[in-house]
């Protein structure tokens, strides 16, 4: 067994049968409705996305920022204004990177028009937010003095800004591509133009992505695979099969039931930290979770170490606030120190069930027709099955499973018409504020349109600050507002669990959940 801590490079020289000199496949297992870099905020982009795509920096293998499109850059005295220097890189169809296709992706982002899912990343530049209030007109500090300078001013220094910029709302998009065919431009292989190390060759939706090494590319001379496969399996347990059989080169997730197993005996196993919690939303606006007694009774009403145990069979980590563990701020941990907000790790069927009969739903009396709705996902559904039946054994209340696709569900998900639904987030940089700014009263993440002016008080007063330990003050506080309101049920916070033939060297995947293949190559 291997892991990452918090990521490697993978080196060994066993063989399987799946591989074939610069040419490489790896499974996924959802789909993403969209992968244009400015617009989304789907985790599943990431693996297309990351591979096609650089932004002004990125990450290299040990966590830390490196220049990608910018060879260099210069912060002001005061953190606010950032000037960076573009190196000579040509996108996929040989035309330069300009500063220019950064202030045109940047403004784009904030332009309300344009539907962008993470608006307000940007609201810490100057006149950023009266711009996208104001549908898209004003002044914003972004700008290209030239084809290789690009500049943009903040309205308070913000320590983890290079961090936030490796996202791929930042990363660049060329003008000229995007409104020639602004709603399908991502969807065929001839449009979709990237910067980065491969770029597709074909879209075949429903069954893979399939990419080749970009000759454009301005480290193509480092890029060693030929061809990338992403295969959709949607099932764990065959992508396992597939694996196992030598018909793929890697999967991103492992079937729970097989950890164990594979953790002992396989050296292609991998155990990679990840930055992200899973919890189900609830929605304040609808009955009976319009109470905040019934939603914390739902929430104490989980076994969440159990469902790890014998559900998941995983290394998880129960989850009873929002921020995972690894967040550091001022060289602490977020979560150390920090309440569990009336919950535990095992379940409080006592307390929950008097918090019920307290909201008027004695031993799940007169509980009114709830619907769970989620994502079709194998492994989700096992959990939300087991969340189920301890609701039924806990409170004496049946709750409705309702799984749909995800290009159906997430859609239907932002009508905020729900009770309850399954969602989750991993970072998109390494910093606590990934997490807390999706609760925000204006950010389109925030599904329950849950809106509380002293959380946003909160947020605003924590990147304000320029002291960390009075930033992180703030963002606990904004966590424990949230958290005392129960808008969440939190389950785990997450751990990848995937493989990797031991034959292929250079690929790393990030805490962030991105499989990197740029540096990737296949050992003789």
């Amino acid at each position: 067994m291997r892991s990452f801590i918090p990521s490697v490079v993978l080196a060994s020289c066993l063989a399987t049968t799946a591989l074939a000199q610069g040419s490489l496949t790896y499974v996924v297992n959802n789909e993403s409705a969209t992968y244009d870099p400015g617009l989304t905020s789907e985790t599943f982009a990431a693996p297309i996305i990351g591979n096609t795509f650089e932004g002004l920096v990125r990450f290299d293998e040990a966590g830390e920022v490196e220049g990608a499109m910018a060879d260099s850059w210069e912060v002001s005295e005061d953190g606010r204004t950032y000037t960076f220097h573009l190196r000579d890189a040509k996108w996929s169809d040989g035309k330069p990177v300009t500063a220019q296709d950064f202030v045109y992706a940047w403004t784009r982002a904030i332009n309300p028009a344009s539907g962008a899912k993470n608006p307000a990343m940007f609201f810490l530049i100057d006149g950023a937010e009266a711009y996208y209030n104001a549908g898209g007109t004003g002044e914003v500090a972004i700008s290209a003095p030239d084809d290789k300078t690009f500049t943009f001013t903040l309205t308070n220094r913000v320590p983890y800004m290079l961090q936030m910029l490796t996202y791929t709302n930042f990363f660049p998009v060329r003008q000229d591509v995007v409104e020639a065919d602004p709603e399908g431009w991502t969807r065929n292989a001839a449009t979709f133009i990237g910067n980065g190390p491969f770029r597709v060759t074909a879209f075949n939706f429903g069954e893979s992505v399939v990419f080749e090494k970009n000759p454009e590319y301005f480290e193509a001379d480092q890029v060693s695979l030929d061809t990338l496969t992403f295969r959709l399996i949607p099932e764990p347990t065959t992508a396992l099969a597939a694996f196992e059989a030598g018909q793929v080169d890697g999967i991103e997730a492992v079937p729970a039931p097989e950890i164990p197993r594979l953790m002992a005996s396989s050296d292609a196993f991998l155990v990679v930290p990840s930055l992200g919690t899973t919890y189900a939303f609830f929605n304040p606006g609808q009955l009976p979770v319009d109470d905040v007694r019934v939603r914390q009774a739902l929430s104490m009403a989980v076994d969440r170490q159990s469902i790890i145990d014998f559900v998941m069979q995983s290394a998880d980590v129960p989850a009873t606030g929002l921020v995972p563990y690894g967040m550091m701020v001022d060289g602490q941990d977020f979560r150390d120190g920090v309440e569990t907000y009336g919950l535990d790790i095992t379940a409080q069927p006592e307390a929950a069930q008097a918090l019920l009969a307290e909201a008027g739903y004695p031993d799940g009396a007169g509980f009114p027709s709830t619907i769970f709705v989620t994502y079709t996902s194998p492994p989700i559904e096992r959990i939300l099955e087991a969340i189920q039946q301890q609701w039924k054994e806990n409170l004496n209340i049946d709750v409705q499973l309702q799984a749909t696709e995800w290009q159906v569900f997430y859609p239907e998900v932002q009508k905020a018409e729900f009770q309850i639904a399954q969602m989750g987030w991993g970072a998109d940089y390494p910093h606590p504020m990934t997490f807390l700014d999706v609760f925000l009263s204006d950010s389109p993440n925030n599904l329950a349109r849950w809106q509380n002016p002293d959380y946003d008080a909160e947020i605003a007063a924590a990147k304000a600050t320029g002291d960390e330990a009075e930033s992180l003050a703030h963002m606990r506080a904004a966590e424990g507002i949230l958290m005392n309101d129960h808008v969440i049920l939190p389950m785990y916070h997450r751990y990848a669990y995937m493989m990797m033939s031991p034959k292929v060297e250079g690929f790393w995947r990030s805490p962030l959940n991105v499989p990197y293949f740029r540096n990737a190559s296949i050992a003789q």
